[in-house]
């Protein structure tokens, strides 16, 4: 492949592939393949101009080698990718668009006058259809506007203000229509599965295999917490599903043996072995995006608003329309009302303006599961953060392992492996991570491992009960007590780090230290989200009183609570809502889930718990913690845009309407102007809210 550099700057650079013609095929093997690549922060690849911008990194030396190999034959992306990728369906709809407007002009310039009207005849059949069945249903609403629009101007031979209104009403929907199916794959892609590998059931022991070496017909074990990759049929277990990204239904399902599973839905409790009925991916997306156009989570209380309002104000336009006829009996000025309205804007800006901020928030990779949760943002009081994971690195790192028995320090975290390997979080990761960096090799040694969410884990080794958890899970929960003798040893652990305290037969064999280091970015993110309008910063945590005063001083919070349980953080969302403020909540484990529901916007780190990213409404990615400013900013900016839009649509239109009054401006005029200043609020409304700066700041 060759490649032309036609312009550059530091960490962006915009190539130009040389070919006859980029596919679309091509176009996203290119752009999957580029981001792919270390350091690469973002691609945009455009087919039509065979140009890719790329934001970077590192070294420029590395990218420009990658370029130099890349292949179409070679480059692989997955399947889902391809399908997926949204390419298409951006060409259709600007085919579509690009014909619309070819066609209306082709048809003025070309065809002689009675083949206009009657081709305008035959397209208002459509609109007057439209509104008789609106009034059938008892209902004035828009579309009988817009029916007695066009139906007034063809029966006074007004073909070209008809055809005019007719050419923008279609432009619109082309539009609105074309928003919001784009803004609806791409949250559908965000929400598709990214599991990576999964438990297998093979000779009775749980072996953890990539995704892609899976068969129908395999057993699949699935742990709590965890996304069920594939639909299936349940072998063995019992366990509450939650369905509520493909059902919408609030409350977790029960599933036993003989009952069946979907791809995408969360294992809230319990454990389930299922049978693999198949393996696509696309079925899980296509399943998504049926639930998000269905689902009333895309409406905000706003765009509801501004429906009501709009289909309120078409009675009024109509008796202003005969109220002026009335007292000038003059039908060129009744019609200059009846072609200006309200509603035609209201009803097409906002929804664009709330689904554009949806996709716009996508670039940062950031995923909003509804317009209602950009409003809920934008009023948000309260912002409350959960430490491990979210104020802290995600990947927390074993520092020491200290044993208090006669096992060596690498047998006991080599146990701890063993038991944490089963559960998606931050700390059992460091585990898990720890014994492999030390090449520590863990065969299934242990009976079933029960899960208590924000305590511990307990199972059995070799007859032998053993536990792993937190001081209150194992000291007080669990009764464990201290080897004899081992006293001062204990109160000489480090204070500086986390614990986490296994115990074998109720007695403390060993303590697993854990540092877990601040974001470098924690303290200003805190800062920022004061700044953009939350009044309060609350910090919640599991860990003991002081590691959790000493994370608070240093990020900079108002409040902060400590050796909290799951129940804990759900109950003070609660009571700040229940004074009247808004809460978001921020988290990535199971054991934020309770808080995330409950809170009026719950945002989950990406590589958290799958259960988590599951019942939060907005998904943001882990590599920076500014990027939870990002959605402040976006509806902050989205509210005013949608208030600065009321204003504009109410000043236009009655400016029009007191012109064609006046007899200063024809009806065709009114309807052109307005028309035009519909399309020109809605294409505005499109626009990003952010500035470039900010995203190529924050690396979208």
């Amino acid at each position: 492949m060759k490649f032309q550099i036609k312009h550059e700057i530091k960490g962006r650079i915009r190539i130009h592939v040389i070919q006859k013609r980029m596919m679309l095929r091509e176009a996203d093997l290119l752009e999957y393949y580029l981001s792919s690549q270390p350091g690469v922060t973002s691609v945009a690849v455009h087919e039509r101009l065979q140009d890719a911008v790329i934001r970077y990194e590192g070294s420029r030396g590395q990218l420009i080698g990658a370029l130099r190999k890349f292949h179409y034959e070679t480059a692989e992306a997955p399947e889902t990718f391809l399908q997926n990728s949204g390419r298409e369906l951006n060409d259709q709809y600007w085919e579509r668009l690009v014909n619309r407007v070819v066609l209306h002009i082709g048809n003025k310039l070309f065809l002689p006058y009675p083949i206009q009207a009657a081709a305008a005849a035959v397209k208002s059949v459509k609109y007057l259809w439209h509104g008789l069945q609106t009034l059938a249903k008892g209902k004035i609403e828009v579309p009988v506007l817009d029916a007695t629009a066009i139906g007034v101007s063809m029966v006074r031979g007004d073909i070209k203000t008809a055809g005019s209104i007719m050419f923008l009403l279609g432009i619109g929907e082309i539009l609105e229509e074309w928003t919001h199916k784009k803004s609806v794959d791409d949250l559908a892609r965000s929400m598709s599965l990214n599991v990576e590998k999964v438990w297998l059931l093979q000779d009775g022991q749980e072996i953890l295999v990539p995704v892609t070496q899976v068969q129908a017909d395999d057993l699949a074990v699935i742990h709590m917490g965890t996304v069920i990759p594939f639909d299936g049929t349940v072998e063995d277990g019992e366990a509450m599903v939650n369905q509520a990204s493909l059902t919408g239904e609030p409350l977790p399902v029960q599933k036993r043996t003989g009952s069946s599973v979907y791809a995408g839905t969360v294992l809230e409790e319990g454990e389930l072995t299922i049978r693999v009925k198949e393996v696509g991916g696309s079925s899980k997306f296509e399943k998504i995006v049926t639930m998000i156009e269905e689902s009333e989570k895309l409406k905000s209380s706003l765009e509801g608003k501004a429906e009501h309002l709009a289909d309120k104000l078409v009675p009024y336009t109509l008796a202003g329309t005969g109220l002026t006829y009335l007292l000038t009996r003059n039908v060129t000025k009744a019609l200059a009302v009846l072609m200006v309205d309200f509603s035609c804007a209201l009803k097409l800006a906002m929804p664009i303006s709330v689904l554009s901020a949806i996709r716009e928030a996508s670039h940062y990779q950031i995923t909003v599961k509804g317009g209602r949760y950009l409003e809920a943002a934008a009023e948000a009081a309260t912002v409350v953060f959960d430490k491990t994971g979210t104020l802290t690195k995600a990947q927390p790192t074993v520092v020491e392992v200290i044993s208090f028995g006669k096992e060596s320090p690498d047998e006991m975290l080599r146990l701890a492996a063993c038991m944490e390997e089963h559960f998606p979080h931050s700390m059992a990761k460091a585990v898990v991570d720890a014994a492999k960096k030390k090449k520590l090799v863990h065969e299934e040694i242990h009976s079933k491992v029960e899960y208590m969410v924000a305590h511990g884990i307990s199972t059995t080794v070799e007859g032998k009960k053993a536990v792993i958890g937190s001081y209150h899970f194992v000291f007080e929960d669990e009764k464990c007590t201290l080897p004899e003798g081992t006293q001062e040893k204990f109160d000489a652990l480090p204070a500086e780090y986390s614990h986490l305290y296994l115990a074998i037969e109720n007695v403390l064999a060993a303590v697993i230290c854990i540092e877990d280091p601040i974001r470098e970015e924690a303290k200003d993110v805190v800062a920022a989200l004061k700044k953009a309008g939350l009044e309060k910063a609350v910090m919640m945590t599991g860990d003991s009183e002081r590691t959790a005063r000493a994370i608070a001083e240093k990020v900079g919070v108002d409040e902060y609570y400590s050796e909290v349980l799951p129940e804990d953080k759900a109950k003070f969302v609660e009571s700040e809502k229940a004074k009247g403020r808004k809460v978001l909540m921020i988290g990535d484990g199971i054991n934020d889930s309770p808080a995330l529901s409950a809170a009026d916007v719950g945002i989950a780190i990406s590589d958290g718990a799958e259960l988590a990213r599951e019942i939060a409404d907005v998904t943001i990615s882990s590599e920076n913690l500014y990027e939870l400013v990002v959605p402040k900013e976006i509806s902050s900016r989205l509210m005013k845009r949608i208030q600065k839009n009321y204003r504009m649509i109410v000043g236009i239109n009655t400016g029009l309407i007191l012109l064609g009054v006046g007899g200063v401006i024809q009806p065709t005029t009114s309807a052109l102007f307005h028309n035009t200043s519909t399309l020109l609020i809605s294409l505005k409304s499109m626009q990003n809210l952010l500035p470039q700066e900010t995203a190529c700041k924050k690396g979208a």
